[in-house]
């Protein structure tokens, strides 16, 4: 599949939205839910210092900005939410890529506190953690907070930290 092609084509429909430099778009797999890949838009760019240092920089902005989103939504449809981890690898697809992985408390304890890369093999094929309509409600909660953190970045919404509540 040609997952950046078909994203610029607007074709590929685990895209949840276009940021500055990349696409936005929940994984094939939801062994832990929640679990998104930043594409950047060119396909032809293999490793982040391929990009002009400017495109560098709104790579790794919208690198954050999904990562924020994916926690805030799994904050609120999981109180077993723990933190993001973001990574870019880059040793099987030859393109430039960045996963934000969720991690939860109701991991296997083993798991918690290491990489992604020791889970089973299994849980990357397996039927039931494939990316489904079961998901929606996640994909949309994402998708409301990267629409949020756009609104904010734009000045649109007023930022939350450092009010004080009464």
């Amino acid at each position: 599949m040609d997952r950046i092609g078909s994203a610029l084509r607007g074709e590929n429909p685990a895209v949840l939205r276009r940021l500055e430099s990349a696409f936005a778009v929940i994984g094939d797999v939801q062994f832990l839910p929640g679990y998104s890949v930043l594409l950047a838009d060119d396909a032809s760019v293999q490793r982040l210092s391929d990009l002009p240092r400017a495109t560098r920089w709104a790579f790794l902005s919208d690198m954050d900005q999904l990562g924020e989103a994916v926690e805030r939504a799994c904050r609120r449809l999981d109180p077993a939410f723990r933190r993001v981890n973001l990574e870019i690898l880059g040793n099987s697809d030859g393109f430039l890529h960045a996963h934000v992985w969720p991690r939860f408390e109701w991991a296997p304890a083993e798991l918690v506190g290491r990489p992604l890369w020791p889970y089973p093999r299994e849980r990357w094929s397996d039927e039931r953690f494939a990316l489904s309509p079961q998901h929606d409600v996640l994909r949309e909660a994402i998708g409301e907070e990267l629409d949020q953190l756009q609104l904010r970045a734009n000045g649109a919404v007023p930022p939350t930290f450092g009010r004080l509540h009464r």
